[in-house]
């Protein structure tokens, strides 16, 4: 049984031991570990953070509120998956353990961490509804935010997805495919052993070129880090690329549990028409029907995905902040947010493009 991949201690110790999430990086590992006569009740990854570059739940207006008042926003301590804006557990429990218990004990000890190391906050991202249950403490302040998800309808094959959008999207997405077909690229899907490690070098080339093209700045994975996962993690990954000629150009990387197709990221040598939708949307879609995953998270922000099928969901985050006048203001803000965000769902909801959505409405 293939478990969600991020909270794995294979892929936790890849972004370790590969340089990619440490402290010359701004992430300093102060993991929670609770045991009981020789046995782990749960852990918890944390991180003490020197700047909120990889988390996708969005705080620099905060740090900026800060520094104009004098005080420092940095250190904070954060409960995420480095670079990694998907919604799971974030604590891995043991056999047994009384988890409502657990938690409240995590809480209470990474805030005694807070005091100890002078961290100004903690942030936890991203957490399932089940594990943000957990960690229901008066102290924590809940911010919402929203991701496009596509969720398997019991489909058979892409065609049977194709055929439950309205006509208008269903010949929108296959030109597409058409297009990327008339450059002459042939796109290949590579799981597990099939990833070989001339491909994973190819896939951190084409990763940190695009980072450099985007941002001016390396990626934050180093190339050590695919290595890594290829050798320890490769039963669930899924390497797509796109081959012109004898050359691969471009390529996706995704991860997969039992129940989710998770889409990492992307990269190539130059852009070309819809080449990127093939590989990161239409690819992930076909992968997950075949395999009979329910979902398919294809990471954070791109309200284009909305238009191909992919919904909008709630995500979530937990913070608590030392500092009593910045809580009461931050959560003053938080609660405007929501409003905001309850109003962006209802018109992406509008925006789907699926035949039921548009016969209700007429």
């Amino acid at each position: 049984m293939a478990h969600y991949p991020f909270l794995d201690p294979r892929f936790l110790a890849a972004l370790e031991d590969s340089g990619s999430a440490v402290a010359a990086t701004g992430w300093t590992p102060c993991h929670r570990q609770l045991t009981a006569c020789g046995r782990s009740l749960a852990f918890m990854p944390l991180y003490l953070k020197t700047h909120s570059m990889g988390e996708y739940v969005f705080d620099w207006s905060w740090a900026d509120a800060y520094r104009r008042h004098g005080l420092a926003y940095y250190p904070k301590l954060l409960t995420a998956i480095p670079f990694t804006p998907t919604s799971g557990p974030r604590v891995r429990f043991g056999e047994g353990a009384d988890r409502q218990a657990a938690a409240q004990q995590l809480i209470d000890d990474t805030l005694e961490l807070a005091a100890d190391t002078g961290a100004s906050s903690w942030h936890l991202l991203f957490p399932d509804p089940s594990q943000l249950a957990l960690f229901a403490d008066p102290r924590l302040l809940h911010r919402k935010g929203v991701q496009y998800h596509w969720f398997n309808r019991g489909y058979h094959s892409f065609d049977d997805f194709l055929a439950s959008l309205t006509s208008r999207k269903r010949k929108m997405i296959r030109r597409e495919r058409r297009q990327v077909a008339e450059q002459g690229f042939v796109v290949e899907a590579f799981s597990g052993a099939e990833i070989t490690p001339d491909l994973w070098r190819l896939f951190a080339l084409f990763y940190q070129r695009t980072y450099v093209k985007r941002s001016g700045s390396s990626g934050y994975l180093t190339p050590d880090f695919f290595a890594r996962i290829g050798a320890t993690l490769a039963e669930q990954c899924l390497l797509v690329t796109a081959r012109r000629g004898d050359a691969v150009v471009a390529a996706a990387f995704y991860l997969f549990d039992d129940q989710t197709l998770y889409g990492r990221y992307w990269g190539c040598l130059r852009e070309y028409d819809f080449l990127h939708f093939e590989l990161c949307y239409y690819r992930g879609i076909e992968f997950a029907i075949s395999r009979g995953l329910a979902k398919f998270d294809a990471g954070a922000q791109g309200e284009h995905k909305i238009v191909r099928g992919f919904e909008p969901v709630v995500t979530h985050s937990l913070h608590w902040l030392a500092e009593p006048a910045f809580r009461d203001a931050i959560a003053r803000f938080l609660g405007e947010e929501d409003k905001h965000i309850r109003h962006h769902l209802a018109q992406a909801r509008e925006l789907l493009p699926y035949r039921q959505a548009e016969e209700s409405e007429s």
